[in-house]
């Protein structure tokens, strides 16, 4: 076996294969910095060109390329608070809060080591565990799955703060959400309204630019500065090197993390989405103080980065070994190893043990390679944080747009992005908490999935008989008492007055508190004459939804009270004025409406192209008031962009103008 390790280190490096995985590490960085594209849209754009390429070169291309796109998504991250893929959703949270304290290096440098030893070890990892891994695959069938996923809610209170109520009522939201169109264990569609696009649910890339995404550029237009919220010349103790003695100082999460990463990718179908959320909570809960966690936390950065790096590791294993890809970028892979001649399975493990160990090679030296590369441009990347914002929000809303186009061609996913862009700002300003709410929509339809399948193949008996079973159950019991701890230390150090709560915001929360209970009555009204498959977990969720903005209603009234107390005793400026709320706010509404405006009424006559462009030259010329030399640069960037890349490049079906 030590033979064939070292063959696929010869194989990889080799001229000219690691030639090709450099070019495809060098688009892998690329792909992960642009919002809504990812390792899938990578595979799928180098498939084709590995036809007729030496296998191993084809491999060390493919690999090479995916695997480093979960450290440079951390980029887009943590400059504009928009995942670069669903891989980097919690990096979101701390890292983005980092760049607007001044402290964008540090992030990086932090999350770039984490990354690289996360890659280390899940290629490691995937070396060691070939020999067990049919045992642990075997082992997780769909109530396995089940308890998984409600792990992952449970880490709810973990991705709130302060507010646990409001993060639960937005967790449950998101699950509700996600109930939408047909589910797997049952014929009859939910809540689609007569609307065909509804009937394979809300679309999660567009969900999740949307909730992001439009939030942070209506907030960055409105206040005409920069990401960070500080002078450059203010941000003297950040720094690459500060970032990575951190990640050496929380060496013990990092290791905790990555292994965790590595045994949740094995599981397929659930690895990459849930698994950052998993990091996150482990490392809030794990801390002996939390405090700082949301407000710009580095190990909140650290830990999800460092899990979802190993996932690669971990989901190669069903792959190779069984041929049971775990994910759209696994299927993918499968086939390149079909059409180059390999069958996954025992032949992978024994007559081409060096193709597998190549891979292995190609895991941990584009991680390390993609680490080394990006710190060493981090310091030139870090300087956007004190970019005038007014060129970023066009640039960043093309991104947005299109990688919500590109994922489903047509209106229907800018009006998704839109809609979910205007509940994200409102629930931001509100003070609820909108991680929670991603989470509950990406674990939704995995655990109604795992569920409905226990349903239906085991007994009860059966069920709590499996050791696997009982085992996370104990897990699940563990997580569940430290969060229920960590909480009520979060709600006991409680102090509205270090908080940014204001009377217009809880009244604003209030309202959307009613609004989602609404929501939740409609949903159990409209399910009563289902099938019971098909109300079952709609019913539920909606039931738990009821209760959690009950609470969210009570919670804000007590705070109002305070703040009435507080007036009535003299302070009449206590909880902010209406007034000043609404100066606020107000230019957000105007470029959230514009935005609007152009995207769902200039697209159908103008085209999609021209769309695009066209806000980029209203937006830079009457708002930024840029000098119309400039406007025309920027804007025929703009369009550049969108022509070589999702027009020549990724054939993306435009809208044509009416006039063709």
């Amino acid at each position: 076996m030590f033979e064939s390790f070292i063959d696929g280190l010869t194989l990889v490096v080799t001229y000219p294969n690691v030639l090709y995985l450099l070019g495809g590490m060098v688009l892998g960085l690329w792909l992960g910095i642009v919002p809504g594209l990812g390792g899938v849209t990578g595979m799928v754009v180098l498939l084709p060109f590995t036809f007729g390429m030496d296998p191993g070169a084809a491999l060390s291309m493919l690999l090479g390329m995916f695997a480093v796109v979960s450290t440079s998504d951390t980029i887009t991250s943590v400059m504009i608070g928009i995942p670069g893929t669903i891989a980097s959703q919690a990096t979101v949270i701390d890292g983005h809060a980092m760049a607007k304290r001044g402290l964008p290096q540090t992030a990086f440098g932090a999350a770039f080591a984490s990354s690289a030893f996360g890659g280390v070890v899940g290629g490691l990892a995937m070396a060691a565990s070939l020999p067990i891994a049919l045992y642990i695959i075997l082992a997780f069938g769909s109530p396995e799955f089940f308890l998984l996923s409600l792990l992952g809610l449970i880490m709810v209170g973990a991705v709130s703060g302060n507010a646990v109520s409001k993060g639960i009522a937005a967790a449950a939201l998101g699950l509700m959400l996600s109930q939408i169109g047909y589910p797997v264990a049952s014929s009859t569609p939910r809540y689609w309204f007569g609307t065909p696009d509804l009937l394979d649910g809300l679309p999660l890339v567009p969900v999740v630019l949307g909730l992001f995404g439009i939030p942070e550029m209506m907030d960055l237009a409105a206040r005409r500065t920069s990401i960070a919220h500080i002078p450059d010349q203010r941000a003297e103790n950040d720094g690459l090197v500060r970032g990575i003695k951190e990640a050496i100082k929380n060496r013990w999460l990092v290791i905790r993390c990555s292994v965790l990463g590595v045994y949740v990718g094995m599981l397929p179908g659930i690895g990459g989405s849930v698994v950052d959320w998993l990091a996150y909570g482990h490392a809030v809960q794990s801390s002996k103080d939390s405090s700082n966690f949301g407000k710009g936390d580095v190990r909140g950065v650290i830990g999800p980065e460092a899990a979802n790096n190993a996932v690669l590791g971990g989901s190669l294993i069903p792959t190779i070994a069984f041929g049971i890809p775990g994910s759209g970028a696994m299927a993918i892979l499968l086939s390149a190893l079909t059409i180059h001649g390999f069958a996954p399975g025992r032949d992978m493990l024994t007559d081409n043990l060096d193709i597998t160990f190549s891979m292995v090679w190609t895991i941990i030296l584009a991680n390390l390679i993609g680490a080394v590369i990006l710190m060493v441009w981090g310091r030139q990347v870090a300087k956007a944080a004190f970019i005038d914002g007014d060129f970023v929000v066009p640039a960043v809303i093309m991104f947005i747009f299109m990688g919500s186009w590109l994922w489903i061609p047509g209106m229907f996913s800018w009006i998704s992005v839109l809609a979910i862009g205007l509940l994200g700002y409102l629930m931001k300003i509100g003070g609820w908490p909108r991680p929670p709410f991603i989470l509950g929509f990406v674990l939704g339809p995995i655990m109604e999935n795992a569920m409905g399948i226990t349903y239906q193949t085991y007994t009860p008996t059966e069920v709590l008989s499996r050791p696997t079973v009982i085992a996370l159950l104990l897990v699940v019991g563990l997580v569940f008492f430290f969060a229920l701890r960590s909480t009520r230390k979060k709600l006991a150090n409680f102090n509205i007055e270090s908080t940014t709560v204001s009377r217009p915001s809880l009244l604003l929360s209030s309202a959307l508190a009613l609004a989602v209970a609404v929501v939740f009555a409609v949903a159990i009204s409209l399910a009563l004459d289902w099938s019971p498959l098909a109300k079952v977990s709609p019913i539920t969720i909606a039931c738990f939804g009821l209760l959690a903005a009950a609470a969210v209603l009570l919670e804000d009234r007590a705070a109002l009270r305070e703040f009435s107390a507080a007036r009535s005793a003299g302070d009449k400026t206590a909880g902010g004025s209406f007034g000043s709320f609404f100066q606020e706010h107000k230019r957000q509404f105007a470029i959230f409406l514009g935005m609007a405006l152009m995207a769902l009424l200039a697209a159908p006559y103008l085209g999609t192209f021209l769309a695009i462009v066209g806000f980029a030259a209203l937006y830079t010329r009457f708002w930024g008031r840029f000098s119309w030399m400039t406007v025309l640069l920027y804007t025929g960037g703009i369009a550049l962009v969108m022509h070589l890349l999702y027009d020549r490049l990724l054939h993306t079906p435009f809208v044509p103008p009416f006039w063709q």
